[in-house]
């Protein structure tokens, strides 16, 4: 049965409290409560820091029976890849992740490139045996350097199976194309917001502060109607996530899709 998925990327986001979360919420309750709306959710923490599988334990207990999860790969193996090293941080990822699969509870892991990861020979045969170590675990191909949105590389990952990401993103010279394709199973959306009024270069976190219109969204959700005949699941991850307003958007895209009869887990 085709599904589609959609949440939020993070949600331990305190500026959330009285735009989504009740006021004076403590934080350890953020994920049972966001559990009540959203059937799964984007983890961001695990690409700044390699989890353990404690995190990942903690992911299941405090998210009730039936969320689920895609997670960050760590940047160690999508920005600050050391040649020697990057297989142990692998292995170690992986196991840390683990308790997530056992669960049946993992939805992907996106690695997240960086807009300084060139494309290159090198580079390309870097992916094949970064994917060769997470054979079996879905996985989602995240560029946001535009020279890797070509044919050869979204049907290299057709071959082995990787989901492209497909990001929201303004139109804005110099970020990557916005490309609908289906490479695997499993479509994989991140609404970004399309604030082109900040450098996108920079981590400000008005990069993030946009709110779709509901004409954005019903735009967004044709998108998501079609490519659904193509793949067994789509998920939709909101990225703008400054004052709640992924949080917004994401409960109003899954109104929008529900009311046009196509079903939302």
């Amino acid at each position: 049965m085709k599904k589609i998925l959609i949440g939020t990327s993070g949600y331990a986001y305190h500026e959330w409290e009285g735009a989504f979360y009740p006021p004076n919420m403590k934080k350890e309750d953020y994920l049972g409560y966001y559990a009540g709306q959203f059937s799964t959710v984007e983890i961001n923490h695990t690409y700044y820091r390699m989890p353990t599988v404690d995190d990942t334990r903690f992911l299941l207990e405090a998210g009730g029976q039936r969320l689920t999860f895609a997670v960050k790969a760590i940047q160690t193996l999508t920005k600050l890849i050391h040649p020697d090293k990057w297989q142990d941080e692998a292995k170690n990822y992986i196991k840390a992740i683990e308790p997530l699969m056992t669960a049946g509870r993992l939805e992907a892991v996106l690695f997240q490139f960086s807009d300084t990861f060139d494309y290159t020979d090198e580079n390309r045969k870097y992916l094949d045996s970064l994917f060769r170590e997470f054979a079996g675990i879905p996985s989602v191909a995240e560029f946001r350097n535009s020279k890797w949105g070509n044919k050869r590389v979204i049907e290299g990952l057709r071959e082995r199976g990787i989901a492209y990401a497909s990001m929201d993103l303004p139109e804005l010279e110099g970020l990557p194309p916005v490309l609908d394709v289906e490479t695997s199973p499993m479509a994989y959306f991140r609404m970004n917001g399309r604030n082109i009024e900040v450098r996108w270069g920079s981590e400000s976190s008005k990069r993030y502060d946009y709110l779709y219109s509901n004409t954005e969204l019903e735009r967004m959700a044709e998108k998501i109607k079609l490519i659904m005949h193509k793949v067994d699941k789509v998920l939709v991850y909101f990225n703008n996530h400054t004052k709640g307003k992924a949080a917004l958007n994401a409960m109003a895209m899954k109104k929008i899709l529900e009311k046009a009869g196509v079903l939302t887990a």
